[in-house]
């Protein structure tokens, strides 16, 4: 007779994602986690996988609790250009909030971590920024169809151009104890949308 589980594995995941985010994968061990998650290291591995493959599914659940956030942001009714404005305002204020400051983005910790040397990690990072460049670049074609945007702006480039910007925010933030830093190239930035 199979036994049943004696802990939460989403209440799990999310632990594992939580100390992924604060630590990063390399500095994360299994005793970590073992400790973080409250269950053994059998359990672990018989629920989730080896580390790797929990850190892969971590990372899945953030873009998944994050991709809702963007979506209502960009998609709304209504003017598009002050929702682009009001997105990447956002993603400069949480780079450099106390809170956020440090931790940064999992996504772009991972970029920078594992990307350069794990396919898996690789795929998963390109698969977010790909949603992040579609919503946006849909949100300023809808902004050039409403008059919003001048005709000679190209969206996919612009889009392109706001998204490794708003990457950037997160490693500067995460860096720099100087939030003006942030603001400005936001702002500077947002010039480039009149």
């Amino acid at each position: 007779m199979a036994r049943t589980k004696e802990f939460d594995p989403d209440a799990a995941l999310q632990s594992a994602l939580e100390l992924f985010w604060r630590r990063g994968y390399e500095a994360t061990s299994m005793a970590d986690l073992v400790e973080e998650l409250g269950i053994g290291r059998a359990s672990i591995y018989a629920t989730f996988g080896n580390k790797h493959d929990l850190y892969l599914k971590a990372l899945d659940r953030y873009g998944d609790n994050q991709k809702p956030i963007l979506i209502a942001e960009l998609s709304g009714p209504g003017p598009a250009l002050p929702a682009v404005r009001a997105a990447v305002r956002r993603f400069g204020a949480e780079a450099t909030t106390d809170g956020r400051r440090l931790t940064g983005c999992f996504i772009t910790n991972t970029a920078a971590e594992l990307a350069p040397h794990d396919e898996a990690a690789a795929r998963t990072v390109e698969r977010s920024w790909e949603r992040i460049e579609t919503l946006l670049h849909s949100a300023l074609v809808r902004a050039q169809a409403q008059g919003e945007l001048p005709r000679d702006r190209d969206p996919l480039t612009l889009a392109r151009m706001l998204l490794v910007l708003m990457q950037g925010l997160r490693v500067v933030g995460k860096a720099s104890a100087d939030p003006a830093r942030v603001r400005d190239a936001v702002e500077q930035a947002l010039t480039l949308l009149d």
